[in-house]
């Protein structure tokens, strides 16, 4: 059984499903992090490399803004 999501997680899913539908593409990491009060570029990634691992996200080529939602 998988563990819920931590709010910090939840709020950073929020943050990127709200933006695409606000600017059509995804926030870049540093977007993520002014959004959801980290400001340690670090601590965004970490985080997102936790939703991947979940598979609520993926990566994707582009560099800028290297993840997308999953379908």
């Amino acid at each position: 059984m998988r563990t819920a999501l931590t709010s910090r997680q939840e709020a950073i899913l929020a943050c990127m499903r709200h933006w695409v539908r606000e600017h059509g593409d995804m926030p870049t990491v540093r977007e993520i992090g002014e959004r959801v009060g980290l400001s340690s570029p670090s601590s965004v990634h970490y985080q997102l490399k936790r939703l991947e691992g979940r598979g609520l996200i993926s990566r994707s080529d582009c560099r800028w803004r290297p993840y997308r939602l999953a379908a």
